[in-house]
C-alpha cells in the first residue's frame, strides 16, 4: 500500500510566518484571503481547509498570528481539519441560499481581528484575492472597518504560492502519477458508441481507486467539435469512428490540482488534421526545450507566438504557452506577452499547449518544476499519438 502524500503540518506554520513577513514589508494591518468551494485555494494554503456550499478565508495578522473563518454550517468542519488553532464563524461566510440563521450569535471581522492581535480602526487592510470575495464579505469587512483603506492584496498570494516547496511538488508528482493511471484506463476502455460521460466516469473509478482526493479539474473527455472549446464539460456524445478525442485528466492530492492531457484517435488521423495534431506535440516540446532559470516570462511568450506563424500555423494559435499551477490546476502567474517577471528556481508550471481549427482543437499539456539548472517534468511522457485501432 502506498503512503499517503500530504503537506506536513509545520508547512502551515510557516506559510503564515512567510505571508506576515510580506503584510510588514507593505505597511499593511492585517491580510485576509477568501475563498470559494470552487476556488478554495487561497484559505487552503494557510489552513488546509477546503468548504463546501459556504466560503471560507483567512486573516493574519503581521506577527503571523492567523485564524481561519467559516460559515455558520462548517464550525465543527472547519475544526476538525484545519490546521490553525483559531476559528471563527461569521454569517458573511454563508452559502448562497442566503439562509438568516436568526437563532444563531456570529462572530464579526472585529472578533476575528482582536483575536489575531489586530487593533485599531484605521486600518489598511489587504484583501486577496478580489475574485473570490464576495460583496457581502466586503460590505461585512467595511462594515467593521469603516475608516479602514481596504487594498487589493492578490499580489501577495501570487508572490508566495509561485514558489514550491519539495512537500507540494511530491504531492504533484502524486497527482500525475494517478492522472497518467486514468487516463490509460481511458484509453484502455474508449470505444465507438461510448460516450463522453462514460469515459468520465472510467477516470473518476480510477483516480479514487488509486489515491487521489478528488479530481484536479472536471474531467475533460472531449470529441470533434467540442475540443475547440478551451474549457468545457463532458456530454453524452457518442464517439465514432476517425474522433479526435481530448483528453485532460487529473487527480487531486492533499489540494494539489495535476492534470496530463493529449489527444487520442479513434483510428488513423491523416491530412490537415494530422498535420495540426502532431504540430501541437511538436510546439509544446519545443516550448519545454526553451524554459530555463533567469529567463524573462514575456520572451518565451513572444518566442512561443512567433514560432506559430513561423510553420504556417499562425491563424491556429488560441493561447499560451504556460501557466501557473499547484492548488488549482490553473493558477497565477501565467506565461503571457505581457508578463514582467523571470522564472525562478520553484516555480510549478503547466506546459499548455493549445491550437484549433475551424472544426476541432487539440491540446497537449503537463507539469513542470524549474530548478536552478534543469527543468524537471512532473508526469510521465506524453509524446505519443494514439491511433486506436478497433
Amino acid at each position: 500500500m502506498r503512503k499517503t502524500v500530504l503537506i506536513p503540518d509545520e508547512e502551515f506554520i510557516t506559510r503564515c510566518n512567510n505571508a506576515a513577513k510580506l503584510i510588514r514589508r507593505d505597511g499593511l494591518d492585517v491580510l485576509i484571503v477568501n475563498s470559494t468551494d470552487g476556488d478554495y485555494a487561497n484559505a487552503r494554503y494557510f489552513s488546509n481547509f477546503w468548504p463546501l456550499f459556504e466560503r471560507s478565508g483567512v486573516a493574519i495578522a503581521p506577527d503571523g498570528d492567523a485564524a481561519l473563518m467559516v460559515g455558520p454550517e462548517s464550525k465543527e468542519f472547519g475544526a476538525d481539519r484545519s490546521k490553525l488553532k483559531k476559528l471563527f464563524v461569521l454569517r458573511e461566510y454563508r452559502e448562497s441560499a442566503d439562509p438568516q440563521y436568526p437563532e444563531l450569535t456570529c462572530a464579526t471581522f472585529n472578533d476575528v481581528l482582536a483575536g489575531i492581535g489586530v487593533t485599531g480602526k484605521k486600518l489598511r487592510i489587504g484583501v486577496a484575492s478580489f475574485l473570490d470575495t464576495t460583496v457581502v464579505i466586503m460590505e461585512g469587512i467595511r462594515k467593521a472597518f469603516p475608516e479602514a483603506e481596504i487594498v487589493d492584496a492578490g499580489y501577495i498570494m501570487t508572490e508566495l504560492r509561485s514558489i514550491k516547496s519539495e512537500a507540494e511538488i511530491a504531492c504533484l508528482k502524486e497527482g500525475y502519477r494517478i492522472a497518467e493511471i486514468a487516463t490509460q484506463a481511458v484509453i484502455n476502455e474508449i470505444r465507438p458508441g461510448k460516450t463522453e460521460l462514460e469515459m468520465v466516469g472510467v477516470a473518476q473509478r480510477a483516480i479514487y481507486e488509486n489515491g487521489a482526493e478528488y479530481e484536479g479539474l472536471p474531467m475533460y473527455v472531449f470529441s470533434e467539435a467540442s475540443t475547440r472549446h478551451c474549457i468545457s464539460r463532458s456530454s453524452y456524445r457518442k464517439f465514432s469512428r476517425g474522433d479526435i478525442v481530448q483528453l485532460n485528466l487529473s487527480a487531486k492530492v492533499d489540494g494539489y490540482s495535476a492534470s496530463i492531457g493529449f489527444p487520442i484517435v479513434l483510428g488513423k488521423l491523416e491530412g490537415r488534421r494530422r498535420d495540426v495534431v502532431l504540430f501541437g506535440l511538436q510546439v509544446h516540446n519545443w516550448v519545454q526545450s526553451q524554459i530555463k532559470a533567469g529567463m524573462p516570462a514575456r520572451d518565451m511568450a513572444k518566442m512561443a507566438y512567433q514560432y506559430y506563424f513561423d510553420n504556417g500555423f499562425g491563424e491556429n494559435y488560441v493561447y499560451g504557452p504556460m501557466h501557473g499551477t499547484g492548488l488549482c490546476e490553473v493558477e497565477a502567474p501565467w506565461v503571457e506577452t505581457s508578463s514582467n517577471y523571470n522564472f525562478k528556481p520553484g516555480m510549478c508550471f503547466q506546459i499548455d499547449t493549445f491550437m484549433a481549427t475551424n472544426e476541432f482543437g487539440v491540446r497537449w499539456e503537463k507539469g513542470i518544476f524549474i530548478r536552478e539548472n534543469s527543468i524537471e517534468v512532473l508526469s510521465g511522457d506524453i509524446g505519443t499519438l494514439y491511433e486506436l485501432d478497433f
